[in-house]
């Protein structure tokens, strides 16, 4: 949020626990929405490590990967996600506010509908999560 972003944070770590990349919100300056913490970590993953560490990877986000999201990480071969908030309570959190649209569709049934099985755990720790967005919705 130090830098005008939405409170949305991802990191990917090899299967020995060493941070790999770590990636913030990036819709500003430019007013990207695509560009989510994960999905920009799932695009740096691709140009950067290859296949079999992204195979053997865990990227652990604040909250639920979005539909788009989980399709970068799903098409990046990244083999775990584990998350905090869960898109449904970011959804009641957010309402409808136009930076922020929620989707209300599990990572899990995104992953689901591939060929390749990529594993979720969360919601985790989702009050503390969910304690991020206070107030930051309601401007």
């Amino acid at each position: 949020m130090a830098h005008g972003n939405h409170p949305f944070a991802a990191v990917l770590v090899d299967a020995g626990g060493h941070v790999l990349i770590e990636a913030e919100n990036g819709y500003m300056p430019a007013r990207d929405a695509t560009a989510h913490a994960e999905r920009v970590l799932a695009t740096q993953a691709c140009t950067s490590l290859l296949p079999e560490v992204r195979t053997t990877a865990t990227l652990y986000s604040s909250a639920e990967p979005c539909a788009m999201c989980a399709g970068a990480i799903y098409w990046a071969g990244i083999g775990r996600v584990v998350y905090g908030l869960s898109e449904r309570r970011l959804r009641d959190i957010t309402g409808n506010h136009p930076e922020n649209p929620t989707l209300d569709l599990p990572c899990r049934e995104v992953f689901a509908s591939g060929q390749r099985a990529t594993e979720v755990v969360g919601p985790l720790l989702e009050d503390e999560a969910a304690a991020l967005h206070a107030g930051v919705w309601d401007k």
